[in-house]
């Protein structure tokens, strides 16, 4: 494979790597460490705000559009390269953002800017934010309070008011990236809170349904003002703000405590194939669990906590899609999947046993948009092999939801079992040769920002050459916007597009293929950026053909409108 770069450093590919990137893309078709503050490595200026239609860059300045695949056609680009491509960025106990509590609103937008200049700049095109992390919000709720990850005690407002849900919203939109809103779905306190709760959290207010368990509180899953508790505060955010997504974890009934008091976490226990846990401590569900039998419930213990996490996610699912059809659901489970149906060689702790998640009926019934199973291990640890567990999910994926893993890039750290960064460009590969995986999630962007042993630059360099279109989700819909109106004139040092929708459905983005030579480079715009500048390059002068599409919020893609041949 032959990479040059030309005068102006953007990557050239050969016709043969081309090619080759082509297949792959086409294939995807369609312990954390609090960052520091700075982000290390891909240097760039003092983050700032950027105004609606902007889109990744200053209005007015040069896009300089990847290189994509030579097509057989010179006049029609190939299809736009799609992909998730998204890391998670966790408030509780300040592990992404903000770095810590209690920091100026000033302080916490930048941060929050660096976040997603660095996510741009690697290559991402959607962010996961935590905004429930223990039964709290970081944004003005009247059914929760403030979370103390925030403003450092719970329910406290922020001294300067604003609304960090909504600018994180308007600045990854901005930047023409994907929001999707993430709930824990049952915490209630974090092992590390420390201020007291607030009087408004629903320990104080509805004692009966919250659990102490271990170091945390835990909302108890059998109690049915629990799992409303969790819909409203979901329904809320979906009503009230412009999301894209909301995302649920794999915290439903707790991880398994360690009565004997190991030094190992719950979770930590479960990433080492479950070793560690001597004496589990019972969640003490005892009075709901009561009530459920005097009511005439047949299901054994273990049953009805599964079905009590089913008919949440069932809620969800339904309710989601009834205020806004286009906003996707997403479940973010443990990696390994039922004992009975594991592949030869599989072992580990059972989410289906433990944490009374099933996975794989979700999977079934539908009742979710996209999995991102946490497949946390390396390809050659053969009990909880990448690509095997990768291989299970898509076999137990009938429906043809999205499959998009969770990466454990955050284990590019200085532990003894720390990944080098080429086994998560080793994963990223894995997913694209797996026609029905269109994606993935990094756990979480502390790596990115802090760019541990390269791996921003690795994975811009080698695994994020081009933008890429999320993959569409036509079971929400698949009519396509209409097309867009372009118009071009020639400006000093590139080619300037003005684009606007041509009314009917809203668009989200404009993907935008301009050739230069025998090269097809594809950028995208989001649809609030009224112009995009082409610049000439250096060496081969002026684009010479742009095509331009218009795209929704499910990924649907309009006729293309050819703007120059």
């Amino acid at each position: 494979m032959v990479v040059v770069f030309n005068a102006k450093k953007r990557l050239s590919l050969s016709a043969a790597a081309a090619g080759a990137i082509s297949l792959l893309l086409e294939a995807c078709s369609s312990t954390p460490v609090a960052p520091s503050a700075t982000p290390a490595g891909l240097s760039g200026a003092q983050p700032q705000p950027q105004p609606a239609g902007t889109g990744g860059g200053v209005a007015g300045q040069p896009v300089a559009p990847a290189i994509t695949p030579l097509a057989v056609d010179p006049n029609q680009p190939p299809p736009a390269p799609r992909e998730f491509r998204a890391a998670w960025v966790s408030t509780v106990a300040n592990i992404d953002w903000p770095s810590r509590n209690n920091l100026s609103m000033a302080k916490q937008q930048t941060e929050a800017l660096a976040i997603l200049d660095r996510a741009q700049g690697v290559g991402l095109n959607a962010i996961v934010l935590q905004v429930r992390p223990s039964a709290d919000a970081i944004y003005p709720s009247s059914l929760e309070p403030w979370s103390e990850f925030l403003t450092g005690q719970q329910g406290r407002a922020p001294a300067t008011p604003w609304d960090p849900l909504q600018f994180w919203i308007e600045q990854a939109h901005a930047r023409g990236m994907e929001l999707h809103a993430w709930f824990n779905p049952y915490r209630a306190r974090h092992a590390t809170a420390k201020s007291p709760l607030a009087a408004s959290h629903i320990a104080n207010t509805d004692p009966g349904v919250v659990k102490s368990y271990g170091r945390y509180l835990w909302m108890d899953p059998g109690e049915a003002a629990a799992a409303q508790r969790t819909l409203d505060v979901v329904l809320d955010v979906v009503r009230r703000y412009d999301v894209d997504g909301v995302h649920i974890d794999d915290y439903f009934y707790p991880y398994p405590v360690d009565a004997s008091a190991s030094t190992a976490g719950p979770e930590g226990v479960a990433l080492d194939a479950g070793v560690g846990v001597r004496q589990e401590l019972e969640f003490p569900d005892q009075p709901s669990w009561q009530r459920y039998l005097l009511d005439g419930g047949t299901l054994d213990r273990a049953g009805w906590r599964r079905q009590n996490v089913n008919r949440l996610i069932e809620a969800l699912y339904q309710g989601i899609h009834k205020e806004k059809s286009w906003v996707r659901f997403g479940i973010s489970p443990f990696g390994i999947g039922k004992p009975e149906r594991r592949p030869p060689g599989i072992a580990g702790f059972s989410q289906y046993d433990k944490l009374y998640a099933d996975a794989e009926l979700w999977l079934a019934n539908g009742w979710l948009d996209y999995l991102a199973p946490q497949l946390y291990w390396p390809v050659a640890q053969a009990p909880q092999a990448f690509d095997v567990l990768l291989d299970y999910w898509v076999a137990q994926n009938t429906r043809a939801r999205h499959i998009w893993p969770g990466l454990y890039t955050s284990r590019i750290d200085r532990s003894s079992k720390a990944f080098a960064p080429e086994e998560i460009l080793k994963q990223i590969a894995v997913t694209r040769s797996r026609a029905s995986v269109g994606g993935h999630v990094h756990f979480s962007i502390a790596a990115l920002m802090e760019n541990r042993k390269g791996i921003s630059e690795q994975l811009k360099a080698q695994s994020y050459l081009s933008p890429a279109l999320t993959p569409a989700t036509p079971w929400l819909g698949n009519a396509a916007p209409a097309a867009p109106a372009v118009a071009m004139r020639r400006d000093a040092g590139g080619l300037t597009l003005k684009l606007s929708a041509a009314g009917g459905k809203p668009v989200a983005q404009y993907a935008i293929w301009s050739r230069y030579g025998s090269e097809w480079r594809f950028t995208v715009a989001p649809a609030a950026r009224t112009q995009v500048l082409l610049a000439d390059d250096a060496m081969a002068g002026a684009a010479q053909a742009v095509v331009v599409s218009a795209v929704d919020r499910l990924g649907n893609e309009s006729e293309r409108v050819t703007v120059l041949r």
